[in-house]
């Protein structure tokens, strides 16, 4: 079955995050675009930074502000089990003016360096032998 047309709003917010990222990253930034979790997720330097799901914009965040973030009106987290600590989705009203919208971006890319990696799965560090079938490292 051929993909779903992405919405108008879901189009119009990715196009502002990719302007926002090409105005705010130097030319040496990794910055790569896919599918993810059925969002249109920015990887930057290979760590997932932002996201576009319709007309929410996903941000990743320090984890260690969960909790004073969480309390953010127009604020939704990404697992309200709490096992994603750091990310949200933004509503439309929590980046309605440009004061808004500059804080998530910024507040992402600020993050960004700091953030760990997510290694993909079936690759091991170097040095780390791959884990035998059916079993978890250690």
């Amino acid at each position: 079955m051929p993909a779903r047309p992405l919405p108008d709003e879901a189009l119009h917010l990715i196009a502002a995050v990719q302007d926002a990222l090409a105005e705010r990253l130097d030319a040496q930034a990794d910055v790569q675009e896919r599918p993810l979790f059925g969002s249109h997720a920015f990887m930057v330097n290979g760590k997932l930074c932002l996201a576009v799901k319709g007309d929410n914009l996903l941000v990743r965040l320090p984890p260690d502000q969960h909790e004073a973030i969480a309390e953010t009106p127009g604020l939704h987290e990404l697992d309200p089990r709490g096992g994603m600590a750091g990310y949200f989705w933004v509503t439309p009203a929590a980046y309605a003016t440009r004061a808004q919208w500059r804080h998530w971006i910024d507040a992402a890319l600020a993050y960004n360096p700091s953030a760990k990696a997510t290694r993909p799965r079936g690759k091991t560090a170097p040095g780390i032998p791959p884990s035998p079938p059916g079993r978890g490292p250690g």
